[in-house]
């Protein structure tokens, strides 16, 4: 049997209260969004080398660095905000899949942004970037690294 959604081993090793765990949740998506910031620098270095360097446009630049960001953010997760014994095979390709669909809609709406909205592209960036916290956070905690419940006893 699964644990409930978006439960960490941790959040199961000190179970508290249903009315003390919110605080305990929004910490942990703090944690996320703070350890994720690691990603997103990798994410916006690559994104305005390729853009400023005329390497690239702006989706095709944040596209690679959306690939390097995720790479970044797949070790932390995993190690650190999730603490996931998943084997990595699983955890890889369950973590390709939710980053795949964040991809895509990164694209997205970077393309309607910059393209018919006529944004810079940083700030679009910005903006996407913020939507799509809430999108990796709930993938991840509810998929990918979700841990198993070990029969107590």
């Amino acid at each position: 049997m699964n644990g409930r959604a978006g439960e960490t081993t941790a959040d199961r090793r000190a179970p508290g209260r249903r009315a003390g765990r919110l605080p305990a949740r929004l910490r942990h998506i703090a944690l996320f969004a703070a350890l994720g910031a690691l990603g997103t620098l990798a994410h916006y270095a690559v994104l305005i080398a390729l853009v400023q360097g005329g390497a690239a446009g702006p989706v095709a630049g944040s596209t690679a660095g959306f690939l390097v960001g995720g790479f970044v953010n797949y070790q932390l997760n995993r190690r650190v905000v999730f603490r996931s014994s998943k084997p990595h095979r699983e955890a890889v390709s369950k973590f390709v899949v939710v980053a795949g669909i964040g991809l895509a809609l990164n694209a997205l709406l970077m393309a309607l942004l910059t393209g018919p909205l006529g944004a810079p592209y940083l700030p679009a960036q910005v903006v996407v970037t913020g939507l799509l916290v809430l999108w990796h956070y709930a993938g991840n905690a509810t998929w990918t690294f979700r841990e198993a419940r070990r029969p107590a006893g």
